[in-house]
């Protein structure tokens, strides 16, 4: 039974993410009709939807959050009941996102191919990325235990940042040669939740692994901007 919830779990972690590419790139990519009044009811709506999923992506992956959620569950599905909660959220933040009137800019052209690339890197680290972290394990399905040292790898894209998954998460928002309002919004609220959400990580990383992880932050310099932070 557990290795069927994982599963189901990590199928619907799929599917948040397949939603994401639908909604952001085809759903969001068309500006909602220009509708009187102001447009800060949507723009709040998008934020609180996000924070939801955001404080729960964070919160819950806290150690002191982990004990207590193991209290309820059995501890290997601990991660599982993780990546269901989070896809769900997820979904909800693709799928209930408030479109907005406006264009930031369209591309077309050489300009039109160079973003697309950029958009196509992002895809490439992220997933080069999660299959070094451990793909399975990150969808909630390595069921077996996962107790041992943590190894902080430095090559590939973690040679580059300490955060590459969100690098890559960047790249694709933000690299988009159609940039409506709504995607713009859709990016500047995630990016601002990856930035404040790093040094916080980093601290409780630092709490559980020490100068292991002391040791990681010193050979990879950068957090997420190659060279910059």
């Amino acid at each position: 039974m557990s290795k069927l919830i994982a599963w189901l779990g990590a199928v619907v972690f799929v599917a948040s993410l397949l939603s994401f590419g639908v909604v952001y790139e085809r759903v969001l990519s068309t500006p909602a009709p220009q509708a009187p009044g102001s447009a800060v009811p949507a723009v709040l709506f998008n934020v609180a939807l996000f924070t939801l999923f955001a404080a729960h992506h964070s919160v819950m992956a806290r150690r002191g959050a982990k004990a207590w959620i193991t209290r309820i569950v059995p501890a290997d599905l601990e991660r599982s009941l993780y990546v269901w909660i989070s896809s769900l959220l997820f979904l909800g933040v693709c799928w209930l996102w408030w479109p907005l009137p406006g264009m930031a800019w369209r591309a077309d052209g050489a300009l039109q191919a160079v973003l697309t690339g950029v958009q196509l890197a992002g895809v490439a680290i992220t997933l080069v990325s999660a299959w070094m972290i451990d793909v399975f394990d990150l969808a909630g399905v390595r069921l077996a235990d996962r107790a041992g040292p943590v190894v902080f790898k430095t090559t590939g894209p973690f040679g580059l940042v300490r955060h590459p998954i969100y690098l890559g998460w960047i790249l694709i928002v933000f690299a988009s040669p159609v940039m409506t309002a709504s995607k713009l919004v859709f990016a500047v609220v995630s990016t601002a939740y990856l930035v404040a959400a790093i040094p916080w990580e980093e601290a409780s990383l630092v709490a559980t692994h020490g100068d292991r992880y002391r040791a990681y932050q010193r050979e990879v310099r950068s957090r997420l901007l190659p060279g910059l932070w």
